[in-house]
């Protein structure tokens, strides 16, 4: 992980990745709710109002003051998620065209410490944002513009993380492993043949004697959406009956 450190106190750390599409396709998908809600999680994205607010989880929602609005190009949005002792965080999204069609996509996450005890956090989102812009990609090549349906299953379970991912990963999910790690934060991305066309991410995340255990599906057009609705309350079982401790 590489944590930018500025005489300032300034710490930053950037994700970028290349994508098909036009300055403005790829604006359509980060920085308009349902272009972000189809590949990231839930969003509501309000530049006339100054805010954006994500939905991880219930009770688990990161809202958002922008602060710069430049499309198909550039903007920038500050947040207070790292807690009320916190420095606060601001994230800033570039859109840059390249040759060929595409566009590469940068986040930029920094704030303001003069000690070390943040870096964790920007670390995290560093190695955190791979698998989705890897589903970004993929979005915009296949299935741009498309309704995505999207459900989310989780339990918390008592730890340790390893027999919790081991029984997490075995879920039956049909489809092609993208991207995998079985160690820090273990997570796996799979793009779906069945129940619909989509993705699914599998993760864990420890949380002190506790891990967080979920899976992620995103399900695009009228197929995708059929499977949502048909095959949510199945999967909810299935996280149920697997962590059947779950807090």
């Amino acid at each position: 992980m590489s944590v930018k450190k500025e005489e300032s106190g300034r710490r930053s750390i950037a994700v970028e990745v290349e994508v098909a599409g036009t300055p403005e396709e790829v604006w359509e998908a980060i920085a308009t709710g349902p272009g972000v809600s189809s590949w990231f999680v839930p969003t509501e994205v309000d530049e006339t109002a100054g805010k954006s607010t994500a939905h991880f989880g219930p009770g688990m929602d990161s809202v958002a003051r922008i602060t710069a609005w430049d499309p198909p190009r550039r903007y920038a949005a500050e947040s207070s998620d790292l807690g009320p002792d916190a420095p606060s965080m601001a994230t800033e999204w570039i859109v840059e065209a390249r040759a060929g069609g595409k566009c590469m996509v940068r986040v930029v996450h920094s704030l303001f410490a003069s000690t070390d005890d943040w870096d964790n956090q920007l670390e995290s989102l560093e190695s955190g944002w791979p698998p989705f812009f890897r589903i970004l990609e993929l979005y915009l090549s296949r299935f741009r513009g498309q309704r995505c349906s999207y459900f989310n299953v989780m339990s918390i379970v008592p730890g340790p993380e390893e027999p919790v991912w081991k029984s997490l990963s075995s879920a039956p999910l049909k489809g092609t492993v993208e991207m995998m790690r079985d160690s820090d934060h273990a997570f796996k991305l799979v793009r779906l043949e069945a129940p619909a066309p989509g993705f699914a991410i599998l993760n864990i995340c420890g949380m002190g004697s506790q891990v967080m255990a979920a899976i992620t599906f995103y399900l695009y057009g009228e197929q995708g959406a059929a499977a949502a609705a048909r095959d949510e309350g199945w999967w909810q079982a299935w996280m149920k009956e697997q962590f059947p401790t779950a807090a």
